[in-house]
Order: structure tokens, then C-alpha cells, then sequence
């Protein structure tokens, strides 16, 4: 049975992914992967994007019984589901718990959100958040992105409360669902 095998595997096996949901049918598949004990993230601000960490095995199994009710994203060359870098899902779930209020989703990860300097916010809700200040609407806004998945983009964060950073530091502390 695929949950037992999934239980087994160590978590350092495990791997984020991403999945747009056909339909909005989102409970379902919430309900499958809390039935097989795996850790997932549904952002309120996105509501067709279920995230999981999963092992590949899992994850083929589950797109098998899901395939005309999701669609994984994938790597634009080899085609094989394309797993989340650990630091960029953290960041970005932070962001969307800590900011729940005026954040606004920008739609598919774009070149134009990676220009500029990568910058830390040091304190207020967003702290230890890392992004890229990009003017959005006359305001400069920090935008956090998961490469070729989706942007967001907090409200005003004063330039006082940024550094430039050249390289990501530790995890902010992040949430999200799991079940045991």
C-alpha cells in the first residue's frame, strides 16, 4: 500500500513538489495526502497550488491515481516532476502565513522578478524573509518565487528593514500541515 511504503521513507527522502489542481478540487487531494501521513502546504492566496514533500515513488503512485485531477509541475527539459529546493519552499510559505493581508500573487514565476539585488527583510512581519524588490503599482515590493511555479509579492516593506544579501542564510520559521 502506498502510504505504509511512504511512512517508511526516511524524511531526508522526501522531496517538495508542486501540483496545480484541475477544477479547484482541492479538498480531495488534501484529504488523500493527510490519509497517507504526507506534509503539505495549500496557499490561501492560491488556492488551485497544493504543495507536498514526498518521495518519488510516492509522488508517481499519487499522480497515477490523480492524473485527470492534477497536473505536477515539471522540468522543462527532462520532463520529469521538477522538486522544490527546501530554502525557496520555506521562504515561500513563511511569507504566505506571515503575510496573510495584502499579499498579492503575481501569477507564474518570471524572469523580470529575479532582477535586482537579493535582499533580507530584518524585522516586521516578514523577517528572515528573502526575495527581490521589485516596483509593482509605484511601490517597492519584496517577491518571493518558486522558479517556474508562482511569485508573490508583499505589501511595502520600508528600505530601512532590507540588506543585501549574497548568499540565503538559515530558514525563517515556517508552517504547514502534516499529519503524523
Amino acid at each position: 500500500m502506498v502510504e505504509e511504503t511512504h511512512k517508511e521513507i526516511e524524511q531526508s527522502e522526501r522531496q517538495w513538489y508542486a501540483a496545480k489542481v484541475m477544477y479547484n478540487r482541492v479538498q480531495p487531494i488534501k484529504e488523500r495526502l493527510e490519509t497517507d501521513g504526507v506534509g503539505y502546504f495549500i496557499p490561501e492566496i492560491i488556492s488551485s497550488l497544493v504543495f507536498f514533500q514526498a518521495s518519488a515513488e510516492y509522488l508517481g503512485h499519487f499522480e497515477q491515481d490523480y492524473f485527470s485531477r492534477l497536473w505536477i509541475y515539471r522540468d522543462p527539459l527532462t520532463h520529469k516532476p521538477s522538486p522544490i529546493p527546501n530554502r525557496e519552499m520555506e521562504v515561500f510559505m513563511f511569507v504566505c502565513t506571515a503575510g496573510k493581508k495584502g499579499l498579492t500573487y503575481l501569477g507564474d514565476d518570471k524572469p523580470e522578478y529575479h532582477r535586482g539585488d537579493l535582499v533580507r527583510v530584518t524585522d516586521g512581519p516578514f523577517k528572515g524573509a528573502e526575495g527581490h524588490i521589485v516596483r509593482i503599482k509605484k511601490d517597492r515590493r519584496l517577491v518571493v518565487s518558486l522558479r517556474g511555479i508562482a511569485a508573490l509579492a508583499t505589501t511595502y516593506i520600508h528600505p530601512d528593514l532590507l540588506e543585501r544579501v549574497d548568499e540565503p542564510c538559515a530558514s525563517p520559521k515556517y508552517y504547514y500541515m502534516k499529519q503524523a
